[in-house]
């Protein structure tokens, strides 16, 4: 018996108060609906402190819930606080939370029966993230004032219904943060009962609930009865379980999904898109009949980085010190054939800054970014001193293998611009190492937004965070951009924030320090039995509101 069918076989038979019973009634058994999917990735943990990635996050996402949470327009909404209130001056946030809100049942508690949250169980589950041995979340948090002026705690329970978080600085972004899966609220009774194995035994207040964890093979969530929240008159979520498998293989994988196996495939590397996708970016006919394609802008740039910090012995030597020769870079090679034909259309070409499409700020007329011009070329690299790249020594561009095809498309126009680049194709592992340890000129690197504020972006290139302590790669200053950095963080009104952000975008443009490439999009394949399944620029799985037809 393979694996597949034995743990099958274990939840058939579990008992009739679980999602699916030993009955042979055809009716009973077509009325469960049970949402598949594969993670190639894997899930290393269910324990929201290191909720890191986009694979842990997606499960721990199903499992837990945090004070606010964002809906598919990338607003704020209540969660378990059902509203807030935040001081005049920014510093502190008070927190009403929900009084029906309960952990899901489980052993860890004295008579197995999930209990109330109250607002001591967030101010628990927060100081845990100061734990860096279980959390990845510790440098989100500098901005908490754990002073004498609130008694050396960040955060306080009123009582059972009020939280309150205090911050030493103001923080406009500070409600996007909180949406991070970090913050979700745990039992201490959990955290306590199972200790460092605690990653793959999660309890939480979710619209799923823990079953049971093969690792490497599959995971599966049942349905909360007991879940909060409501669609309409009817309590969420509609599905009554979910399965996430772990096949490694991309073939094998996509088979599965044409085999009615798996519901949905996610992202570009899940699947071969040249196969799949015409050059437009369009179902091949063929998947056309069976799936629905979902596209959607994604909160993340691609970008090449320029180390600018001529303090530094390889940009003292380097011809790329000199910001013309960094514009002729942008200018010299055309985006929109890059992601026409290395990418299927799959993305946008990043032809204003580097804030991505999706987030309020962005706007191409009033940014205004680099596009294919070789005639800007020339009189660029004549304004750098290589009239026709004469004298210009050849430019050492560091990349992985996953982008050596993009990287090779920007090689070969440039070349036809007289700028001469050479590619090494470097382990993931060791290409971030050598990027944040300042040792390459010129290298291929992502950001993705791991909250829904220009800030996150921006924080890329204030000059306080340079790495490898922070993540400034490029060791890009501008004092003035930290004059509007600092201004903006402590702005709330969202259209004085866009206005700050524009500006601070175009003053990346015109120093050059990266070469945006592409803004990428959200592509998913979905069964066409599957409705009311949204995406959203973050891409995060929200399962709760998901219907599954046809059973």
């Amino acid at each position: 018996m393979t694996t597949f069918h034995y743990f099958r076989s274990v939840i058939l038979c579990l008992s009739f108060v679980v999602f699916v019973t030993c009955s042979d009634s055809s009716d009973e058994k077509d009325s469960r609906t049970v949402f598949n999917y594969n993670e190639m990735a894997g899930i290393s943990s269910l324990d929201p402190a290191s909720a890191n990635n986009t694979e842990d996050i997606w499960g721990v996402n199903q499992v837990y819930n945090g004070l606010v949470q964002l809906n598919d327009s990338l607003i704020v909404q209540p969660c378990i606080a059902k509203k807030w209130f935040i001081s005049d001056d920014g510093l502190t946030y008070t927190f009403t939370l929900r009084d029906d809100v309960y952990f899901h049942d489980n052993q860890c508690f004295e008579d197995g029966k999930g209990r109330k949250v109250t607002a001591r169980d967030f101010v628990i589950s927060f100081n845990r993230l100061y734990d860096a041995r279980v959390s990845s979340a510790v440098s989100l948090l500098a901005n908490i004032d754990r002073t004498e002026k609130t008694g050396y705690k960040g955060f306080s329970a009123l009582n059972d219904s009020t939280f309150v978080v205090y911050l030493k600085e103001p923080f406009s972004a500070f409600l996007s943060v909180l949406t991070m899966k970090y913050f979700s609220v745990i039992p201490y009774e959990a955290a306590d009962f199972y200790g460092q194995d605690f990653r793959r035994n999660p309890v939480g207040t979710g619209p799923f609930k823990f079953k049971l964890w093969e690792e490497g093979t599959k995971l599966v969530l049942l349905k909360n009865e007991n879940y909060f929240e409501f669609d309409g008159a009817h309590r969420l979520p509609y599905l009554d379980a979910v399965t996430i498998s772990f096949v490694k293989d991309r073939e094998t994988a996509f088979m599965e999904l044409l085999n009615g196996k798996y519901d949905m495939l996610s992202g570009a590397d899940a699947f071969n898109i040249n196969e799949v996708l015409d050059k437009n970016g369009n179902l091949q006919p063929v998947y056309a009949e069976k799936f629905n394609m979902q596209k959607q802008t994604f909160l993340k740039t691609d970008y090449l980085g320029i180390l600018v910090d001529e303090n530094i012995d390889i940009v003292k030597k380097s011809p790329l010190r000199i910001k013309a020769l960094r514009k002729a870079i942008n200018y010299g090679f055309d985006r929109v054939k890059m992601v026409k034909f290395f990418r299927n259309n799959i993305g946008y070409p990043a032809t204003a800054g580097f804030i991505p499409n999706g987030l309020p700020s962005f706007n191409e007329k009033i940014v205004k970014g680099y596009t294919y011009d070789p005639e800007k070329v020339r009189q660029l690299l004549i304004e750098a001193g290589f009239p026709d790249g004469k004298g210009l020594p050849e430019i050492t561009l560091h990349t992985t293998d996953n982008y050596s095809e993009q990287t090779e498309f920007v090689q070969s126009q440039l070349a036809d611009n007289n700028i001469k680049v050479n590619i090494s194709v470097d382990k993931p592992v060791v290409l971030r190492q050598a990027v944040a340890s300042c040792e390459y000129n010129l290298f291929k690197k992502s950001w993705v937004g791991d909250y829904a504020d220009e800030e996150n972006f921006m924080s890329l290139f204030y000059s306080k965070n340079f790495a490898p302590v922070g993540s400034n790669y490029t060791h890009y200053k501008n004092p003035e951009f930290d004059v509007l950095f600092e201004k903006v963080i402590k702005e709330q009104n969202r259209e004085v924030k866009n206005a700050l952000y524009q500006q601070m975008d175009q003053m990346l443009i015109d120093d050059a320090p990266i070469v945006p490439l592409y803004y990428d999009q959200v592509i998913r394949l979905v069964n066409k039995n599957i409705k009311d399944f949204t995406t959203n620029p973050m891409n995060l799985l929200n399962l709760k509101r998901v219907k599954k037809a046809g059973h």
